[in-house]
């Protein structure tokens, strides 16, 4: 402790007849400067009382061990307060160890958080249950991130109400049953990650009506079938990856000249249609279209293609030589192979 030295040296400078009121003083404030007390909590009172809820229903994990009543919530782990109003703006509980206590289900007391614009529940195995109702009453939340769950039910058709969300990601969970045709009406959003659960059922004709340019999608590895909507062609997103499902019939409604499209991947499918016919984007950085039932021959536009750097065709049904130019020699023979009468380079000559 350096108060008391503090005090002495500090001291000697004064007159007699002052020292021992302002040696009284300069301790005072001493003892303020460094004590909890002298600091007011910002914490709402009620949004304090509702983390103290969720952690209790969690069984009070030591993931949440700062959460102590007797402090500023505004300081705790996982929690973020909103500069001016100091209300719980953000509430991120995540794991980077897989043996995290955090059990149960998702307590419905998230939902009396007014202000969250962010809710993350990531890397939580033992998270279960179905996706809370109560988060339909949180009506300024911008983003949802509950991924690399063992969270199950539906995709929740509440989660329309949310019409400020921006980042949906609901990926690599136990999610079953259809994707709700009501998400369209999100028309903030920007990304809609899906992937890696068991969602059956067709993609929603709806997600055509997606605001433009529409939201990077990401629906990979799951049991998806029938045909990929022709209302698709309406929307421009980023990112489109629909691998790994049981879709159908003709893929080129997600392309054409006048599209932004950066990444398309719709391999391991049962997608038919002919790849002649098809007009790509300049945009593209990546295509993949491999393990497919995909006839015809590989367009020359596709050399017009600057920027791909990344491109699979291979174990389809094409046929003839592949275009000369572009970038479509950079690519090494397992991008091509397994197709019925595909030749040139980097493939065997076509003579």
């Amino acid at each position: 402790m350096m108060y008391p030295t503090a005090c002495y040296k500090f001291q000697r400078s004064l007159t007699h007849s002052k020292m021992v009121t302002m040696y009284g003083i300069w301790c005072f404030i001493t003892v303020l400067l460094f004590s909890p007390v002298a600091f007011s909590e910002l914490c709402n009172p009620q949004d304090k009382k509702v983390l103290l809820q969720i952690k209790k229903d969690f069984n009070n994990p030591y993931l949440l061990a700062s959460w102590n009543p007797n402090t500023d919530c505004c300081n705790w782990y996982c929690v973020q307060c909103h500069p001016e109003t100091h209300r719980i703006n953000s509430l991120v509980i995540l794991s980077s160890v897989p043996q995290t206590n955090l059990s149960g289900p998702i307590p419905p007391s998230v939902g009396d958080l007014p202000f969250l614009e962010t809710l993350q529940f990531h890397k939580l195995p033992k998270l279960t249950g179905p996706i809370q109702p109560t988060i339909a009453k949180l009506t300024k939340l911008k983003e949802i991130y509950i991924s690399w769950t063992n969270v199950s039910g539906p995709v929740p058709d509440f989660l329309a109400r949310l019409t400020n969300l921006q980042f949906l990601d609901l990926s690599f969970n136990n999610l079953s049953g259809p994707i709700p045709s009501s998400l369209s009406q999100l028309s903030n959003l920007v990304s809609l990650r899906l992937d890696r659960n068991r969602l059956t059922g067709p993609i929603p004709e709806s997600f055509g009506s997606f605001k433009k340019p529409g939201p990077s999608l990401w629906l990979s590895h799951n049991q998806l079938s029938g045909p990929i909507p022709a209302s698709l062609a309406n929307i421009d997103p980023q990112r489109i990856d629909f691998s790994r499902n049981k879709l159908e019939g003709d893929a080129s409604v997600l392309f054409g000249r006048n599209k932004t499209t950066q990444i398309v991947d719709v391999s391991r499918n049962s997608l038919a249609f002919d790849l002649s016919k098809v007009e790509f984007p300049t945009s593209l950085i990546s295509l993949d279209l491999n393990h497919n039932q995909i006839t015809g021959s590989i367009p020359v536009g596709l050399t017009a293609v600057d920027f791909l750097q990344g491109f699979n065709v291979s174990y389809n049904r094409l046929c003839g030589e592949i275009p000369q130019g572009g970038r479509l020699q950079k690519f090494d023979v397992y991008s091509y192979f397994h197709n019925k009468c595909l030749c040139g380079s980097p493939l065997t000559s076509c003579k």
